[in-house]
């Protein structure tokens, strides 16, 4: 269990790119220095409930629906794909900057931060991938939310420590991680897809 927890902490941590919230979090809640460790547990305990109930029910609601696991593994890892090419030519961070402006409110924790930015399409594609890894089991599925809380814990302390982060690190240092994280991630968007093919007999 130890390194399935490991392969979804990581795969949630690259989805998630706790490092690359850091800059819009810092536009996001610029004139709330005040509220700011506020703004941030809400965004984070509303990603949490959002990520946690698809890994729950994401994959009866497939059932539900008619959509097959090996379907929703190779779209999910083409979504992930596209994440990580995003990611690794900066385009991720020119769209969460468009989804902020589009959605920018006085308190910035649900919209944007919360959702999308946090708890985005591909985190929530991933935790139901994750969950169907290990069939689904309550045991599997406690491991992957453990994995999850893990990950958006890590964002929240960041988050807590964005000036001086981004202070040390600097652009250049945030795209670099930013670019390693896409390269890592698009290899496991393929191997979704592989597993996906595997699934439907094609492999």
């Amino acid at each position: 269990m130890m390194d399935f927890y490991i392969a979804a902490f990581v795969t949630l941590f690259l989805v998630i790119d706790p490092p690359g919230l850091l800059p819009l979090f810092i536009s996001l809640t610029q004139g709330h220095s005040a509220t700011r460790r506020g703004i941030a547990l809400r965004a984070c305990l509303i990603a949490i409930f959002i990520l946690a109930s698809f890994g729950i029910i994401g994959e009866k609601l497939l059932e539900f629906i008619g959509i097959g696991m090996p379907a929703f593994r190779i779209s999910g890892g083409l979504l992930l794909f596209l994440m990580a090419v995003e990611m690794l030519f900066n385009k991720r961070a020119q769209r969460r900057e468009a989804q902020a402006e589009d959605d920018n409110h006085d308190d910035p924790s649900v919209f944007p931060l919360a959702t999308p930015l946090i708890a985005g399409p591909g985190a929530m594609a991933a935790m139901i991938l994750l969950v169907s890894e290990m069939s689904g089991d309550i045991g599997s599925t406690f491991v992957v939310i453990l994995a999850m809380v893990s990950v958006v814990t890590v964002t929240f302390l960041l988050f807590l420590t964005s000036g001086p982060v981004e202070r040390l690190l600097g652009p250049v240092g945030i795209k670099v991680i930013t670019r390693l994280m896409g390269m890592l991630l698009a290899a496991l968007s393929v191997q979704f897809v592989v597993d996906g093919l595997k699934g439907l007999g094609v492999l």
